[in-house]
This record gives C-alpha cells, sequence and structure tokens, in this order.
C-alpha cells in the first residue's frame, strides 16, 4: 500500500519541499530508503523500529520502500523521523491515508517513541505556510517556534502516541499560543553611565550605531576600548518586524533560538575569540551552516584584540562587508548567507599596546608591521577611526556629574532610525551605510560649500572611490543626528576625521592642510 507525506529539507537558509513517498508490499522483508540520503537517515530504521515497539505499534513483516523526492537533492539530518513513521502507519492502514493530506511534518524519534527537537522548525513553518499546508507536526519542544508562523495550525507532539491519535480522532495533545517574542534583555545590558572620559569615542559609537556604520577603536590597554563595546548592545535600535523574522530563521536553522521566546527583539551581538578559523567566521561543513558573521546579521560583530585575528579569517569580511552576504561553494551546491552586520573591532597600536607613549618598547618596525596586519582594503571598509587615549585620574574617579545613560543615547539613535525609515520607506534597505553607489546622489544631498569641501579633500588626500561613498554615508547619518537634510561642511569635516586613520598629523588640524 502507498501513502505519501510532507516533509522539508534546509540548504543553508533555503527551505525546499520533500515527499517522503512509502510503498508496504509482500516479499522478502525489508527496509529501504532511496533519495540521495545520509546515513544519518537511513539510521530511521532502527530508530523507528525501536520506537514502534515500545509504543505498542506492530510493524508487518512485509518489504518496506521509502522514497525521499526529489532524488537530486542531498538529505541528511534526524528529523525526517517522524515524516517516516507517519507515512509507514498510514501504508499499513493504522491511521488514514487522507489524514495527511496538506500536512507537513519533522521530528526526531527516540527508541522509547517520544519526539524531540530538531532545529529549523521557524524557516520550515514558514516555507510549509507558504506552500499552502494547512497544518504543520512538530516536536512539542518546539511548538512555540511554529506557532510563531501565523496562519498554519501548528501541531506538538512529545510522542509517537499522540501524534496517531491526532491523525486517527483529531485530538489535539498540544495547541500553540501567540508568541510575543523573547524576553527584553536591554534593562541588563552594561550601561553607558559607567564609561568615564572617551567622549570623542561615545560620539563615534553613536555615530556607528545610528547609521550602522563600521567602527574600530584603538589605544593602550585599559582605556575603556572593550568597555566601550560590550555598551553597545544598550544603545542599538529596535528591530522591525522583517529583521526580527530574518534574524530568527538565521538562530533557528543554527539551533540557538530560545525554545520559549523563538522570536528575536534583540539585535545580535556576536563576539568571537581571536583564534576563531576561517571557516568558523564564514560558515562551513560539508552542508555549510551559518557562520560568526551570518550570526551577527543585522547586529554587531565585535572583534576585540583585532591584528590577533588569523590573516585568512579577516580578509574573508572584506567581501561580506562590500557585498552584504556571503557565497561558500561546496561540492553539494553554492550556499548564499546574509552578512550585514555592523563590523566593531578594538586593537592596541602596536605589541605591546603603549604606542605612542613613552613607555612603548617597539622598535618602528615592530610598530609597521602590528599595524599591517590589516590590510589596505579591509581598513578601506571601515567608515570610522577612533583614538581612545588614557582615562585622566580626574575622569576615572570624579565624584561629578556622571556620564550619558544608555537610555539616553538610544532615544536619540531611534530617532535617526525613524528619520531614515522614511527615507527609505520605498527601497530594500534600512540604514544609511546600506545606500549603494547609483543613489548616493539621490539621498547624500550636498550644499554648495560641502561640495567642494568634499572635492578638495578627494584630490588632497586621494581617496579612494570606495572611500568618498562611505565618507559621504557617514556625513549622511551625522547630518540626520544633526537634523538637517542637506550635508553640509561640517559634516563632511567630522566624518573625514574618523575616516583617515593612517595619515600624519591625525586629528580637527588635519582639515586645515586640506
Amino acid at each position: 500500500m502507498y501513502s505519501l507525506i510532507h516533509s522539508a529539507v534546509i540548504r543553508g537558509l533555503e527551505v525546499l519541499p520533500v515527499n517522503v513517498e512509502t510503498d508496504v508490499t509482500d516479499g522478502l522483508p525489508q527496509f529501504i530508503i532511496v533519495g540521495y540520503v545520509s546515513a544519518q537517515v537511513r539510521e530511521a530504521e532502527d530508530r523507528i523500529r525501536t520506537a514502534f515497539r515500545n509504543s505498542g505499534i506492530t510493524l508487518p513483516v512485509k518489504r518496506v520502500t521509502i522514497n525521499m523526492s526529489p532524488a537530486d537533492i542531498p538529505k541528511s539530518g534526524s528529523f525526517y523521523d517522524l515524516p517516516i513513521a507517519l507515512s509507514l502507519l498510514a501504508s499499513t492502514g493504522q491511521i488514514p491515508g487522507n489524514a495527511l493530506d496538506q500536512v507537513m511534518a519533522v521530528g526526531e524519534l527516540s527508541l522509547n517513541g517520544s519526539v524531540n527537537s530538531v532545529n529549523g522548525i521557524l524557516p520550515i513553518t514558514a516555507a510549509a505556510l507558504s506552500a499552502g499546508f494547512r497544518t504543520v507536526i512538530v516536536p512539542a519542544g518546539n511548538l512555540a517556534e511554529a506557532g510563531s508562523v501565523r496562519g498554519i495550525s501548528a501541531v506538538g507532539v512529545s510522542d509517537l502516541q499522540e501524534a496517531v491519535a491526532y491523525l486517527r480522532h483529531g485530538t489535539l495533545p498540544l495547541s500553540a499560543d501567540p508568541v510575543s517574542g523573547s524576553e527584553d534583555k536591554s534593562s541588563a545590558a552594561e550601561d553607558f553611565a559607567d564609561l568615564r572620559g572617551q567622549e570623542s569615542a561615545r560620539r563615534a559609537a553613536e555615530i556607528a550605531v545610528c547609521g550602522f556604520h563600521n567602527l574600530l577603536l584603538a589605544g593602550p590597554p585599559g582605556s575603556g576600548k572593550t568597555m566601550l563595546a560590550r555598551r553597545v548592545p544598550g544603545i542599538l535600535p529596535s528591530l522591525s518586524e522583517q529583521e526580527s523574522l530574518e534574524i530568527s530563521t538565521i538562530y533557528s536553522i543554527a539551533g540557538l533560538l530560545d525554545p520559549l521566546h523563538p522570536l528575536m527583539t534583540d539585535r545580535p551581538f556576536r563576539s568571537p575569540h581571536h583564534t576563531i578559523s576561517p571557516q568558523a567566521l564564514a560558515g562551513g561543513g560539508r552542508i555549510p551552516r551559518p557562520g560568526e558573521i551570518t550570526l551577527a546579521h543585522r547586529g554587531v560583530l565585535f572583534l576585540d584584540e583585532f591584528p590577533e585575528f588569523g590573516r585568512r579569517a579577516l580578509e574573508i569580511l572584506r567581501q561580506p562587508l562590500e557585498d552584504r552576504e556571503i557565497t561558500i561553494s561546496r561540492a553539494a551546491g553554492r550556499f548564499r548567507f546574509p552578512a550585514n552586520f555592523l563590523l566593531l573591532a578594538a586593537m592596541n597600536r602596536c605589541p605591546c599596546g603603549m604606542f605612542p607613549d613613552s613607555r612603548c618598547s617597539c622598535s618602528a618596525r615592530d610598530i609597521a608591521a602590528y599595524s599591517a596586519k590589516i590590510s589596505k582594503p579591509l581598513m578601506d571598509r571601515i567608515d570610522l577611526y577612533i583614538e581612545c587615549p588614557p582615562v585622566s585620574y580626574q575622569d576615572l574617579l570624579s565624584d561629578g556629574k556622571k556620564s550619558e545613560t544608555s537610555a539616553e543615547i538610544r532615544a536619540r539613535v531611534e530617532t535617526v532610525r525613524s528619520i531614515q525609515e522614511k527615507r527609505f520607506l520605498d527601497t530594500p534597505f534600512h540604514f544609511n551605510s546600506e545606500i549603494p553607489a547609483g543613489s548616493i546622489r539621490e539621498f547624500c544631498v550636498l550644499d554648495t560649500e560641502a561640495e567642494a569641501r568634499l572635492a578638495g579633500c578627494y584630490e588632497h588626500f586621494r581617496l579612494s572611490a570606495r572611500s568618498c561613498h562611505r565618507l559621504l554615508k557617514t556625513a549622511r547619518t551625522i547630518a540626520d543626528m544633526d537634523g538637517s537634510e542637506i550635508i553640509r561642511r561640517s559634516h563632511i569635516d567630522e566624518a573625514l576625521i574618523y575616516r583617515i586613520p593612517d595619515l600624519p598629523g591625525r586629528g580637527p588640524g588635519i582639515l586645515l592642510k586640506a
């Protein structure tokens, strides 16, 4: 007897439908699974046989053939156990065949018949809704995640018997309650009020967050670079509904979602150690999984001790910082992952960390070699560079007025975010840093004085085309923070100060020479 149930396969971040067909006939007892399946899928035979026996379900001694189509797409993982088991039950007449119509199922079986949670339920449920399915059967542990997709019936089963009862009699073991999202973590974030001094760095961080511009902090150890970076999550702009679903999908596939609060409402903040491999940063594996740069999508990727990262790992950042996605090619195909993140990095100026202090023991050659660990093309993609000098004793232990709080800064950030939302209402981008080259003139309008200033700086400092565009986008954000629709000379000047890290005599005086 023949039966069919639907499931899915995840390739990168793409969800493709899979038909699980089962045919049970007379003949030599065999259990065959075909359709470009991995060893993990073939192991389903032993899990299903044992789960049936421990659940009181009889499996006839017959020839069982299971085909997973389309056969040209590789299938791996254990979440085909449940659909194979249900299709097998329908083929043997133990559940009505029409009960599987318009149903998609995923789940891993334990030997005692219980159904274990699996990754990727959120995008699978969304794909089932798009494909017109009316019901998705998922493990009970994934029910909240499936229930966050409105418009489709999500049924959570804790064991095989519950799944059979639902398909035989329509008995709902569990129903999905509306999901509001993850808990608010903003109150637990470290506060900018605890950071003393470093007014220029605070200003640069606010500009970076407002327009999602890449920022590099440089200075001696203990000057507050990491302390500032750790407080950035408290001032990040809120997520839109589309961004929340986008991030939640990535984290669902990576298995990092909170099962009780599956919709993410906070922007991700990823801080990998400098020993990270290129594959872990970009995403790797035979069937690639999201790497750190994809897990930081729509959020922040913080790289502390920037020059200590491997050269190969750092150079991987160049293409994602430009294209805002990364493409990984494997024998199994090409996989695209989104990588639209704010790069936040911190570094010392030399191996001992003390340059330009007189206590620095490094030679000029050592300092040059240390800086050279960050290539010019990568540096060209960083919008803001700021020095963090040592904090003075008066700033560190002063009993005077505390610095601005994260809540005060975030209020300004949200104001600038709303300006950008209106500006980019009918476009695919969200922040000033995402403006493509072809739209620079449309969104970055300069007054006459600013135009002349930019032209002079372009020639004098020999800026690259990329540097010029990034400088303009930074100036656009500074103008938004100033409440100005037109970019003025002061906005160009401030953006230029942050833009040029390696010119002699860097600082406000540099502009007098231009």
